[in-house]
């Protein structure tokens, strides 16, 4: 299904795809440097790959949290990505209206996990007639997804995408069942692991999310031994001054390896 995203490259090497990027778009100079050091990997590894950032951040923890540049600002930087690399994108939107704007722009629209049960802003994406990754909400069971994929089929747009991304394990942590990857791709629709976001420590007591990057490896490789169609994480060339999730991304440094090592047990898994 993926080969008939537009610009997306490799869809015959036998690869799973990734959607990565920054959190958030900060700025044009960053996010395309982040964009090629990835596309590099990707063409590197024969990984097909989606740029991924938000055009902005509507479900943060504190008022003063930064949320964006200005939206159209941030929507044609992917979209200059996009022609600069002849890559696609990536984004979330949260409301109806961001359906149609951000449409517009990217290849891909993302639905957070915590929006996954509404049903307007699902049939205002799926009306758009691009790609829809609807992400599993950290409350949901994988059974019940089928419920979110069913209300974008039913207006007659079957590019659907679900990706998991933790449930939530207490008030401070997530854990993720990877027996739901298999009841997932029941749905017969490709089934995305979020492996940065599965690592989050939400609702901590300064408004901050905290995260166990140092895990990322271990979670990716889990994923793709039970058969995830693709790879979901956020990287960033300043981690320390990430202004997004900077406590769960993945460093880019360690890129590169990390797709290695995933390619190799992705190899390995298929000639079982």
């Amino acid at each position: 299904m993926i080969s008939k995203i537009k610009n997306i490259k490799f869809t015959d090497s036998g690869n799973f795809f990734i959607l990565a990027g920054p959190c958030v778009i900060e700025g044009e100079k960053i996010a395309i440097e982040i964009a090629e050091k990835i596309l590099e990997i990707s063409e590197k590894y024969k990984v097909p790959f989606i740029f991924k950032g938000s055009f902005k951040k509507a479900n943060r923890s504190r008022i003063d949290s930064f949320t964006g540049i200005g939206d159209i600002k941030a929507l044609k930087i992917l979209q200059k990505i996009s022609n600069k690399f002849n890559i696609p994108t990536v984004t979330d939107i949260h409301s109806i209206s961001d359906a149609k704007i951000a449409a517009d722009y990217v290849d891909v629209l993302q639905i957070p996990a915590f929006l996954c049960r509404q049903t307007d802003l699902l049939i205002a994406a799926a009306k758009t007639n691009r790609f829809v990754n609807i992400k599993k909400g950290q409350f949901l069971s994988p059974e019940s997804m089928k419920f979110a994929v069913e209300k974008v089929r039913q207006t007659g747009n079957n590019k659907i995408m679900i990706t998991e991304r933790g449930t939530m394990f207490g008030y401070q942590d997530l854990i993720v069942d990877y027996r739901g990857i298999p009841e997932m791709k029941k749905n017969k629709i490709p089934v995305i692991l979020d492996i940065t976001h599965s690592l989050q420590q939400p609702n901590q007591t300064k408004g901050i999310t905290g995260g166990k990057p140092q895990l990322i490896e271990t979670i990716a490789r889990a994923g793709i031994a039970v058969g995830v169609d693709g790879i979901f994480l956020e990287t960033h060339t300043n981690i320390k001054n990430a202004k997004s999730d900077a406590a769960n991304m993945l460093d880019i440094k360690y890129l590169d390896k990390l797709i290695s090592n995933l390619v190799q047990i992705n190899k390995t898994i298929k000639n079982l």
